[in-house]
């Protein structure tokens, strides 16, 4: 995946939370709701990670195609 690819990817991502915090204003969102929501919300922390291994490679001399998408729990707990 190249950073044209990941960037469509987020772009799309974003715009499915977009709609679904759109609807939660008012009557909230529904458990199956609430649950994609959480799930798009992790997507998009793996694909700036992504993102960010791969401008990191690039800048160090080393290929940006040996970066791989990290498991959801590894780049969730960045910030603990």
């Amino acid at each position: 995946m190249d950073d044209k690819d990941i960037f469509a990817r987020v772009g799309a991502l974003v715009s499915e939370e977009r709609a679904l915090r759109d609807r939660s204003v008012g009557q909230g969102l529904q458990e199956a709701e609430r649950a994609r929501l959480a799930a798009v919300e992790v997507q998009l922390d793996q694909c700036w990670d992504l993102l960010r291994q791969r401008r990191a490679r690039d800048e160090f001399g080393d290929n940006p195609d040996d970066a791989a998408m990290r498991p959801p729990r590894e780049v969730e707990e960045y910030d603990n």
